[in-house]
This record gives structure tokens, sequence and C-alpha cells, in this order.
């Protein structure tokens, strides 16, 4: 069996490879401490990321807001305000990417203010932010990668002795490829001239905690080693835990060297929009915002979970379970945005792989598969896409799958 073929299977493997290689760790540096997570810097950096669940990594976040907005004067408050949000979902990913292309053709899509994104999401973040330029490059990546541009199987002795079952080094490489010195070069001009935002969450996993990254700073900075922690926070983004081997950052406290280690975003929260708590704060700040605000998110995955037959064996058990605990998260941060979106005045639009989408699926990063969902992503957009107004469940919540059958017959 391919070794991504169920991401579940993966993770549950991990819990087994835990027990029989606990006594047999890595080396690696000394982890941050608890208590210094929030001091902690990268040599040579300014303050580059947030920590969303605490109070002070709100309040960093919003005098960085404050700071950007001051330097723009009134120029930060003109127009209307799109966010968007791209989930996780490994190659489900052809989706929003052929959505985005779609939408670029169809002639309404517009230049976000905020770009977020997590694990194939964060893949996707950097040229949905940048326009219908790299469109292109979407497409490519989206419809021509099979698993040896992800990944290279270690054996099964390597693998539970290893960090990961899987060296991602490919995925590195092709996240290499695309994202240049030319390319931060744009980011850094959109953040710092148009007040543009680009937000890529990974997971602290020595702290059990997420982390967000603002990339448009990073790429700010302008130097090789900006540009190399700017492609390994793409790169720990979709690192599955277990699956890929984690990414390690060099952190200082003080004078004294740490390391911490990251790993998919996906393994704190499957989508995400800002923290809930900045609402309120920014309301006692009295900080200026745009009128009309608009959410989209686009959820690289279905709705409705896949049925599927399950072997009475532990690991089929303990993976379906996982599967069924991730969709549940997922569904889960919809309505947590929701709430952030209402709360704050904001557009709520959900778009997600509808119940119709029926392409086999071999394995992961299956290319005629990738192709199949970025065309049914491309083509929906195209036809003018159904966006939901509300998450799954909720009174009224619209059917794309009914509004799908309808534009066919029409």
């Amino acid at each position: 069996m391919p070794l991504l073929k169920s991401a579940s299977k993966i993770i549950a493997s991990a819990l087994l490879i835990a027990t029989l290689a606990a006594c047999s760790g890595l080396e690696r540096k000394a982890a941050v401490p608890a208590q210094s997570i929030g001091a902690a810097k990268i040599a040579g950096l300014p303050s580059v990321r947030y920590l969303p669940s605490t109070q002070a990594g709100v309040e960093q976040m919003l005098e960085d807001v404050a700071v950007l907005q001051a330097a723009r004067n009134k120029k930060a408050f003109d127009g209307d305000a799109n966010y968007l949000a791209l989930s996780g979902g490994g190659d489900d990913g052809a989706f929003g990417a052929g959505l985005l292309v779609g939408w670029t053709q169809q002639g309404s899509r517009p230049t976000f203010n905020l770009v977020t994104g997590i694990s194939t999401g964060a893949l996707i973040a950097p040229f949905a932010y940048l326009g219908k330029e790299y469109d292109p490059v979407l497409k490519e990546v989206y419809t021509s990668i099979n698993p040896k541009d992800v990944y290279i199987e270690r054996g099964i002795l390597s693998g539970i002795f290893s960090d990961g079952l899987a060296d991602s080094t490919p995925l590195y490489n092709l996240i290499s490829h695309y994202i240049d010195a030319p390319l931060l070069q744009r980011i850094a001009y959109e953040y710092n001239t148009n007040g543009r935002w680009l937000l890529i969450g990974t997971t602290n996993i020595d702290a059990g905690i997420p982390i967000v990254w603002n990339m448009g700073r990073i790429a700010s900075v302008g130097t090789p080693e900006s540009l190399e922690l700017f492609r390994h926070i793409m790169l720990a983004s979709a690192s599955i835990p277990g699956a890929f081997s984690p990414v390690m950052f060099d952190f200082l406290v003080g004078s004294e060297s740490f390391q911490e280690m990251h790993v998919d975003g996906g393994a704190s929260t499957q989508v995400f929009l800002y923290p809930a708590s900045a609402v309120t704060r920014a309301k006692e700040l009295n900080l200026p915002r745009r009128t009309n605000k608009q959410a989209y998110i686009i959820r690289n995955s279905r709705l409705d979970p896949r049925w599927s037959e399950t072997e009475r064996r532990t690991l089929s058990v303990a993976g379906r379970a996982i599967t069924q605990l991730i969709q549940t998260q997922g569904i889960g941060d919809l309505y947590r945005i929701y709430n952030i979106t209402q709360n704050d005045g904001v557009g709520f639009n959900l778009a997600y792989i509808g119940s119709d989408f029926d392409e086999p699926h071999k394995e992961e990063f299956d290319t005629e598969y990738m192709k199949a969902l970025f065309n049914y992503g491309y083509e929906h957009a195209l036809n003018g896409y159904p966006w939901s107004k509300y998450p799954p469940g909720f009174k009224d919540a619209f059917d794309v799958d009914a509004k799908s059958m309808r534009l066919k017959k029409e």
C-alpha cells in the first residue's frame, strides 16, 4: 500500500511507532521552556509570529496592525475588505486551486486584504495572495505532481526509528522552486505598501499550541535567511505528524539557544481567520475598520464523511476514528469562524467539495484525481460559485450540490 494512501492510518501507525521507539529518539536541542515561548526570537529577525491562543499574542498582532495602518494613514481604509481562509486537505487542495483559477476567469475574484493558510492551504496561500498572475503556478502544481514530487518512502525500520515514515525533501524542493527572492519582494511590497496580510499556521508540538506566522513581515526582511524561514514554515504547515518529519526552528531566549518542533497546522485547526478575541480588543482600542467586509472560506474537503467499510483490525479502527475526528474538527472550525464573522460584521462565504464529486482516489497525490478535482472547482467557479452563507447544518444553509444540479440542467 502506498505510504500516504490514508493519512489517518499513518497517524494511527505513528501511535504504535511512538510506543515501540520511545527509547530511541533522535537528538535535538532543548525545547523552548513553556514560560519563555512568548519571549523566544529567531536570531537576526524581528518578531514574526503570534501565539493566537494567548492574550499577549493577540495584543502583539493588533499592535502590528496598528503600526501598519498608521504608516498608510487613510489609505488603509479605502474600499472593501476581503478575507480568504484556505483549509488543509492534502491533495484535495486541488479543489481550492481550481476554484481560485476559475474565479479569476469568471471575473469577480477580489484582491484579498488577508489570506490565511493551513497545510495544503499554506501551499496555495502565497500564490492566492499575489493574485491571478500566479494562477498558472496553482494549475501546474495541483494537476501535474505525483507522490514522488512530495515524499520519499523510508524503509519500515528506518521509518520506525526516524522522525517520520517519509522524507519530505521533495516537497521542500518543490516549495523552493516556486518560492524565490523575487516572489518574496512582491509579498513584502503588498504588506508594507498596501497593508495586505499573509498568515500561515503551524503547530508547536512541544507546547501543543497553534502558531501564526506573519509571512509579509518575514518577506520584508529580505535576506537569504528570511527566504529559508519562509520556505520552512510552508513545509512545516504541511508536515503530517508521523508521516513526514517535523521541521525544527532555532530560537534564542536571551543568549540561550533552543529549538521548537513544528508540524502540520492541521494538528491544531483545519482552517482559521483571526482570533475571536481580536475582534473585541480591536473595538476596545478603537482601531478603524472598513465598512464592507467579506470572508471567503475554502474547505479543501467534503462536508459529508465518506462511507467506508472498516476492517476489524486495530489500525483500521483507529485510522477511521482519526478520520472522523479530523472531519468533526474541520466542521467545528467553520462554526468558530462563522461566530467570529457574525460578531465582527463580516459576510460569511463557504466553498467545499460537494458529495457529487466521486472521482476514484487511488493514493495521496494521485495526479488523475487532482486533475479531476481541479477541473471540478474550476467549472463551479466559472459558472459563479454558489457560496454558502452558513456553516453546515445551519438553518437555511445553501446546498452546493443542489445548486450544481440546477446549473447542469440550465
